[in-house]
């Protein structure tokens, strides 16, 4: 049975589309994680996925000084990634972006061991800007996104089939919520301090009619006796929490807004906007806005007052439901794979 290789980290966003990949694998090809002692880690310990462990540098935005001795560390991390290449001789490399792909991947093109790269967003990172010329194929998650390389082809987003087909009322009883319309709130993987105080501060006029959600961070839940609101910091089973959906306010991070909106969830994307992010997740909101699939609130223009009329948009725009019911977007795990095993049978490695 042939071996791939999965890489990616640095955020949870960078892992969870390769899991979603891999367990649709089992059975067909062997799969193993390098990573680094970070967040993947962690995720492939607790989806049992066999992990092997590298340093791996990360470009720090904005700061010339804390760059200068990159080269040379990220010499050093592609002979430590290659001499675990060699060990473990993969058939092929599939990366998800972030800076832990980068090593990986030019260890592997030295070894023609074939690449694989695939991006969530509309605007390409860093990291598979510089490994694209190494990939045989780059996959994308956007149609606009794959035009931008020479090999690249959109198969649309990897989602994990746990997402999928989840009893509402079964999700609701799980989280302690009544039969009432559910408003979910997720901020990203560490929270939102700006999109937590601020649907708080309306939460007890939304409870009046319906439930709220909130997936409020590590760390960040606040002692509260409204009725129908609940504060959650974390959840395994993001299934469980889709099922409750009846509207959503979201960051707009690509595997979020591709779950949200192909479970066709009328939602009120927020997208991040600070100094730190390169407007990923502003292209991402705004391409699924021009669609007619979401509704977007600059985070600028951000408050109690904007934030009230923008969850009540979504919850009753009869115009945003009908577009969602007929939209295309759709897990993109079948296509990823196609793209895997043809690109396997071009190398002549057997599958």
């Amino acid at each position: 049975m042939k071996t791939i290789m999965f890489c990616g980290g640095g955020s949870a966003g960078h892992v969870i589309p390769n899991i979603a990949i891999i367990e649709d694998l089992r059975g067909i090809f062997n799969s193993c994680y390098l990573g680094t002692d970070g967040i993947e880690k962690k995720i492939c310990k607790d989806n049992n996925v066999e992990f092997y462990e590298f340093d791996a540098v990360k470009l720090v935005r904005g700061k010339i000084l804390c760059n200068i001795v990159l080269p040379f560390k990220l010499l050093k991390s592609i002979k430590t990634a290659g001499k675990i290449i060699d060990e473990v001789k993969p058939d092929l490399i599939f990366c998800k972006g972030g800076f832990v792909s980068v090593p990986p991947a030019i260890a592997a093109k030295k070894r023609k061991i074939p690449v694989i790269t695939h991006e969530s967003d509309v605007s390409a990172g860093l990291a598979n800007k510089i490994i694209a010329g190494r990939c045989e194929k780059v996959l994308t998650s956007f149609p606009t996104t794959a035009q931008k390389f020479e090999r690249g082809i959109c198969t649309g987003s990897p989602l994990r089939h746990i997402i999928f087909n989840n009893n509402k009322s079964s999700a609701l009883s799980y989280f302690g919520l009544d039969m009432r319309p559910t408003l979910i709130v997720l901020g990203g993987g560490s929270g939102s301090k700006v999109i937590n105080e601020n649907i708080r501060r309306i939460a007890p006029r939304i409870c009046k009619d319906f439930n709220i959600l909130h997936l409020c961070g590590k760390g960040n839940a606040v002692p509260t006796n409204i009725y129908g609101y609940k504060q959650i910091e974390f959840e395994s089973n993001m299934g469980l929490v889709y099922a409750c959906a009846d509207g959503a306010v979201s960051r707009c991070g690509s595997n979020a807004a591709n779950e949200l909106i192909a479970l066709k969830i009328p939602t009120l994307f927020i997208p991040l906007q600070n100094k730190r992010s390169r407007g990923d997740q502003i292209k991402n909101a705004e391409y699924f806005e021009s669609a007619g699939l979401c509704k977007v609130l600059s985070e600028r223009d951000l408050n109690s007052k904007t934030l009230y009329n923008g969850i009540n948009s979504i919850l009753n725009d009869k115009k945003l439901k009908t577009a969602l019911y007929g939209c295309s977007v759709k897990c993109g795990n079948d296509k990823i794979i196609k793209e895997i095993v043809s690109t396997l049978q071009v190398q002549g490695r057997k599958v």
